[in-house]
């Protein structure tokens, strides 16, 4: 890190939407004094079904736009523009900040508790089709078994209905896939999907007559970021946090959401990316 970087920096954080928020929330009890800056890119939302090179290019202008607020950590909140464009971030910003993704904390989890286990996972298109978890995991070599199947609709059906009974229909349809069967944990990849877990769990509860643990990055994400800021120096631990929201396209859903989410009225600051 250069040492022009203060304690003082904020935190900056993205995602296609509110999935995200999740991670924020997990962020602001972990880290109480950290300064947030969040960026909602709900023009693009969602990422999911977009092209690798498309999810690149926004994750890149929307880093550029969170060095210019003088970000000391950024955190990439969203699990499809981590298996697009990590790596592309992190060259593009190189040691002018932190780089954190939510994919390798939770790698790091299986590594420390779920060698022999069979592990199922939900996510995006993108993400399962990277097979991104899988050669990590794979890596391991703690034959750990992982299967992973895309639940593609989830994402748009809760940042449009939030945490509503309508998604039990999905659900049922989703999580009955044989991969997603005699699971003894099930990742959440994506992180809208934490905002309907007890939903998830409560389906395997009802139709496996068992419980299964659900991995939700948004804790460990959070940890992992503290361990960052610490090793590197860079602990806020004064004064109290700030918290700024934009959205490169202002949705009602978003809005509410984030109300939701922090208990408070936030204010969105429309910030058209490609203007």
């Amino acid at each position: 890190m250069t040492s022009n970087h203060t304690t003082s920096r904020p935190i900056g954080i993205f995602d296609s939407g509110i999935g995200g928020l999740t991670v924020a929330k997990a962020l602001v009890a972990h880290l109480p004094k950290e300064n947030i800056i969040y960026f909602g890119d709900t023009a693009h939302m969602p990422y999911g079904d977009k092209s690798t090179a498309a999810i690149q290019a926004y994750a890149v202008k929307i880093a550029q736009m969170l060095l210019q607020q003088e970000c000391k950590l950024i955190l990439i909140a969203c699990y499809s523009a981590t298996a697009a464009a990590y790596e592309l971030v992190k060259e593009y910003i190189g040691n002018r900040a932190i780089v954190v993704n939510v994919v390798d904390p939770v790698v790091h989890l299986l590594k420390g508790n779920y060698a022999a286990k069979r592990i199922g996972l939900i996510g995006t298109r993108q993400t399962v089709n990277s097979n991104i978890f899988k050669r990590k995991v794979d890596s391991l070599k703690l034959d750990i078994n992982l299967s992973a199947y895309s639940t593609n609709l989830l994402a748009s059906a809760i940042e449009e209905f939030g945490n509503h009974l309508v998604i039990d229909s999905l659900l049922d349809v989703y999580l009955a896939h044989p991969s997603l069967q005699e699971i003894d944990a099930l990742i959440l990849a994506c992180t809208h999907y934490p905002i309907i877990k007890e939903r998830i769990l409560l389906h395997y509860q009802q139709s496996q007559q068992k419980t299964i643990d659900i991995i939700d990055s948004s804790d460990i994400v959070a940890q992992t970021v503290k361990m960052q800021l610490d090793e590197n120096l860079l602990l806020n631990d004064q004064g109290t946090s700030n918290k700024h929201f934009y959205v490169s396209d202002y949705t009602d859903s978003f809005a509410r959401n984030a109300k939701l989410f922090f208990g408070e009225t936030i204010h969105l600051e429309h910030y058209p990316l490609w203007d």
